[in-house]
């Protein structure tokens, strides 16, 4: 007999009133940080914010490179620069938008499973849940509860 494992994610479509203000806040700082994206290869451009507990915001955006495994994702970018700077400052919201070179509209921007696990080990790290705002199509956005909810069954210290 195969028993099942059955994972529910719950995720909230917002159209942008719906947005508070410290996501609406984090969201346009993730479009001006898509904005200062280096892609010259791709010409897809994204940006990350991260609201950080004392309210203070961090901003990333996804770095290229002629050698392509060399280039890093704007979450990745966010994440690992604000840790450096404060490795103590619990991350409250991490906030993800791009938008291509020859448009000026945002698009949905998914992060890719590298940044995914990334994102899951500063959750766990940090003991607390980060809520993910993400662009989503039609001009509405994704609001997950945790990184877990994205990456369920997900890798941890605690697999080692």
């Amino acid at each position: 007999m195969v028993n099942k494992l059955n994972i529910n994610i719950s995720v909230d479509v917002l159209a942008p009133g719906e947005l508070s203000e410290q996501e609406l806040k984090a969201m346009q700082l993730a479009q001006q940080a898509a904005n200062d994206a280096y892609a010259p290869y791709s010409n897809f451009l994204v940006g990350a914010a991260l609201v950080l507990e004392d309210g203070s915001m961090f901003k990333g955006s996804n770095q290229e490179n002629a050698a392509y495994p060399s280039g890093l994702c704007a979450e990745r970018t966010a994440l690992f620069a604000c840790s450096a700077q404060y490795p103590d400052k619990k991350i409250k919201m991490l906030a993800v938008t791009a938008r291509r070179r020859s448009e000026s509209e945002h698009v949905p921007a998914m992060p890719c499973g590298a940044c995914r696990q990334v994102m899951a080990e500063y959750e766990h790290k940090q003991q607390e849940p980060i809520p993910v705002l993400l662009q989503a199509p039609d001009k509405k956005f994704y609001r997950f509860k945790s990184v877990a909810d994205m990456l369920p069954l997900l890798f941890t210290k605690d697999n080692l």
